[in-house]
């Protein structure tokens, strides 16, 4: 017979072991719920998306190998990639949307990456204390405004202005999209980065500055390798938020599904071809279920980029610690 293992109360009444017990339930039931809710997410986009594996009246209007590779769209032109999924003859071709979708990420990456790991730095080891209380909140405010005024920024004046500065053929362009998509992703990377900075071991500096070192000497070559990790995670945190973003890019990215490299011609991302198509298709038609494949395809992308972050900074941090084998 076993015996029943007794909490420990730590000298609460009844009324407060009761309301701690009460609680205790309450947060359990959140915590279930809320992974329950993604888990059932997950399974209905997997469901959606598994007749373009298994579904022979899928495969009549598109199959896997036909939304990799390149396509005779017209009589006597070359074969190339093209998604037009409610022409007469449908055709899916991925390769477009995944291009569209890294070039407006990688350029937001670039663009976000200096001003927020900049900001972070300046604020952790160079301002003073008052000027930090005023950057940091009003840097993280910026997180706040919706993605919609971002894209409306981005269509009305960003895009007028970069065409008349460099004379671009195209108004709205992924260079366009990734810079409004690099102001949405700057608090994120910031926040993450300041934080990191911060963490670093006061022993450092002041081991640094018992050797000479000045306070910029001791901010690049100690502090910022020391939250190297710290920062990475908030690069990859603002890659993921960037690559799953979808208003800013239907506004501002020119939703043309072209495969072409130049960063200044219009482009369309996965997320924006689910958002802008997902309204009118039928359900339960190939289109139908091909957007579910996207929209997997891109939960996937973004966890093995997380994951791919997660293993470098455990190594890092290892590497730092002197753990590493």
């Amino acid at each position: 017979m076993t015996r029943r293992r007794e909490r420990p109360t730590y000298g609460l009444r009844p009324a407060d072991r009761r309301r701690d017990r009460l609680m205790t339930y309450v947060f359990t039931v959140g915590a279930v719920g809320a992974i329950a809710a993604i888990v059932l997410i997950f399974v209905f986009v997997g469901r959606e998306a598994l007749p373009v594996f298994f579904s022979a009246e899928v495969h009549e209007e598109v199959t896997l190998s036909k939304m990799v590779t390149p396509l005779e769209w017209r009589a006597n032109k070359p074969k190339t990639f093209i998604w037009q999924p409610v022409s007469e003859v449908p055709k899916y071709s991925l390769p477009p949307l995944l291009l569209g979708s890294l070039k407006a990420t990688l350029i937001a990456i670039l663009f976000a990456t200096p001003f927020a790991v900049g900001a972070a730095m300046y604020s952790s080891e160079f301002a003073p204390r008052r000027a930090r209380e005023v950057i940091k909140p009003v840097i993280e405010m910026l997180a706040g405004i919706p993605s919609v005024v971002l894209g409306f920024f981005a269509l009305m004046v960003l895009a007028g202005w970069l065409k008349e500065a460099f004379d671009w053929k195209y108004r709205l362009n992924a260079t366009t999209a990734g810079i409004a998509l690099g102001i949405a992703i700057i608090p994120i990377i910031y926040t993450v980065a300041e934080e990191a900075l911060r963490a670093v071991p006061r022993q450092y500096r002041e081991a640094a500055q018992a050797l000479g070192a000045n306070p910029w000497q001791i901010a690049r070559r100690v502090v910022l390798p020391a939250a190297a990790p710290g920062i990475f995670a908030a690069v990859a945190l603002g890659f993921g938020r960037a690559i799953g973003e979808t208003m800013i890019v239907l506004m501002a990215s020119g939703n043309a599904a072209t495969w072409s490299l130049p960063l200044t011609d219009s482009v369309r991302t996965m997320s924006a071809t689910i958002a802008a198509e997902m309204a009118e298709v039928v359900n339960g038609s190939a289109h139908y279920h091909v957007l579910f494949f996207i929209g997997g395809l891109l939960f996937v992308l973004t966890f093995l980029i997380n994951l791919v972050g997660e293993m470098y900074v455990g190594r890092l941090k290892r590497r730092l610690t002197g753990r590493a084998g």
